[in-house]
């Protein structure tokens, strides 16, 4: 495998954090699962996702190379090589009882280097690895050992090829969740709001595109008291019966944490530590929550999603941040409130990373349609109900994107101040 540092105390190697966008992460993750083609060939399906993420993360994550072991009895055999991992003649078993492989089994992600006591140095010698990082895919059938090379963290490395892991089980179970897809549509149908809220006459209209007949993006309107309208927007990653399911969990957890009257920021906390536990998904979910008054007086948590923003009459948008981390990585997230208040006439504008991601076919280099964008089409059609105005709104972006067909979900949820 490699050498390193084990899953709960990485190594102590004098390096300057880098901050990993996860956001984006993630969009790369989907972006290799989708790629790979789900054959009778398990083994060829592994390997084929091995070679696809050192080349998709190899800067990203400073993954140079990469191995595939297969279960053999009580042991994991090396089936191949890849990229900058440095080939080994002849056939090379890892027996089960090897510390490393005792970590990884218990915690699915691992990465270690070399003064970890249960690092072997004799193994890890003839493999050519100095550090490494590691998961088990396919239900302990397969592992993947990637060499992660100087000057990245391992605590990033860790989380993100724990996301992965979570991505790629997720990839190879799908045939098996097939009978239970129209249920799970159902339920989705369910959840989503059936009409706009009646709250003291501000004007709210929400929608969303998804580019599979089940996607990963939510929004909800919770009436909480009759002086008191909750609004939510997630993005859950990946698309179909997993993100479904997730979306039904986050649907679930808002509603009984503001039933039992948890303060905001107390909910998000709940919510992470549920979407924390589940089992079904890769565990990565942005969101945003908030309150509103008839005065205006709008308090939110914003988890790691893209911020809305307030557009008043007489300014310039003010994009609101505050909040915390991505719900589920970290069990113990700590969330802080925002508050901003929304005079006569101003507009709330909240939406998916579907819509600011999306990108002009054909352009020489990457264009995104972008937060600024946004921003001037929703300054442009301030004034009209909010219906048209998310009519309008997305209007602007199909005509940025050229009609082409969207990578993924996209939401719009427009308030707009009487």
């Amino acid at each position: 495998m490699g050498e390193g540092e084990a899953v709960t105390r990485e190594a102590a190697e004098p390096v300057e954090p880098r901050t990993v966008d996860y956001r984006r992460l993630m969009k790369g993750v989907e972006s290799v699962v989708a790629t790979i083609e789900r054959s009778d060939d398990l083994e060829a399906t592994i390997h084929d996702l091995v070679e696809a993420i050192v080349g998709r993360f190899r800067d990203e994550l400073g993954l140079t190379g990469g191995r595939l072991y297969r279960r053999q009895g009580d042991g994991y055999l090396l089936q191949g090589t890849f990229a900058g991992a440095q080939p080994v003649p002849g056939l090379l078993r890892v027996p089960a009882g090897y510390a490393a492989i005792a970590a990884l089994l218990a915690e699915g992600a691992v990465t270690m280097s070399g003064d970890d006591p249960r690092f072997d140095h004799a193994i890890e010698r003839e493999l050519g690895v100095e550090r490494f990082a590691a998961i088990e895919v396919g239900e302990e059938a397969y592992i993947l050992a990637f060499d992660v090379a100087p000057g990245h963290d391992g605590r990033d490395v860790l989380f993100s090829l724990g996301v992965l892991r979570h991505a790629i089980n997720q990839k190879l179970r799908q045939e098996r969740m097939e009978s239970v897809f129209n249920e799970a549509r159902k339920i989705q149908a369910s959840i989503l709001p059936r009409r706009d809220p009646s709250f003291h006459g501000f004007d709210v209209h929400g929608r969303t595109r998804s580019v599979q007949s089940m996607g990963g993006d939510f929004y909800d309107f919770i009436p909480i008291t009759d002086k008191m309208l909750g609004l939510a927007l997630a993005d859950v990653s990946g698309h179909g019966l997993p993100a479904a399911l997730q979306v039904r969990d986050i649907y679930v957890g808002l509603r009984m944490g503001l039933a039992r009257d948890f303060k905001i920021v107390r909910t998000v906390e709940r919510l992470n530590g549920i979407i924390h536990q589940s089992t079904l998904t890769s565990r990565f979910v942005s969101m945003f929550y908030g309150e509103l008054e008839p005065s205006g007086v709008f308090i939110y948590v914003n988890a790691g999603h893209p911020p809305p923003f307030h557009l008043p009459v007489d300014g310039p948008p003010r994009f609101l941040r505050e909040g915390g981390p991505v719900l589920g990585p970290l069990p113990q997230a700590s969330y802080e409130r925002g508050f901003v208040h929304a005079a006569s006439g101003d507009l709330l504008v909240f939406y998916t990373d579907g819509v600011v991601d999306a990108v002009r076919p054909g352009a020489a280099e990457r264009e995104e349609y972008g937060e600024e964008r946004l921003a001037a089409a929703a300054a442009r059609l301030r004034g009209r109900p909010a219906r048209e105005i998310v009519d309008g709104l997305f209007g602007d972006l199909d005509a940025f994107t050229g009609g082409a067909a969207a990578e993924d979900d996209q939401t719009l949820v427009v308030v707009a101040v009487p």
